[in-house]
């Protein structure tokens, strides 16, 4: 319910209720999606995408996690999408 946050160049941690970190979450994900977004390349071609975040899954997420992750990086118009595969 509570989440340790740090302020750039800080050195004290504090708490932060979830609503509170979610929320800053949301706001720099956007704003990376939008200082990244790619709306058409020099030849007119539509892309509708961004180069400003990318996902990284890891080995521990179940199929459907992995999915619904897939699913919203992708209409967020992110292009990076990998998951790690168990070994």
């Amino acid at each position: 319910y509570q989440v340790k946050y740090r302020r750039p160049h800080g050195t004290e941690w504090e708490e932060l209720d979830l609503d509170t970190a979610m929320d800053m979450i949301a706001d720099r994900l956007i704003a990376a999606r939008d200082a990244g977004w790619e709306e058409v390349d020099e030849e007119g071609r539509r892309l509708h995408r961004t180069l400003g975040f990318a996902h990284l899954g890891g080995a521990t997420l179940d199929n459907e996690e992995n999915y619904l992750i897939k699913k919203f990086f992708s209409a967020m118009g992110a292009l990076q999408i990998e998951n790690q595969a168990r070994i």
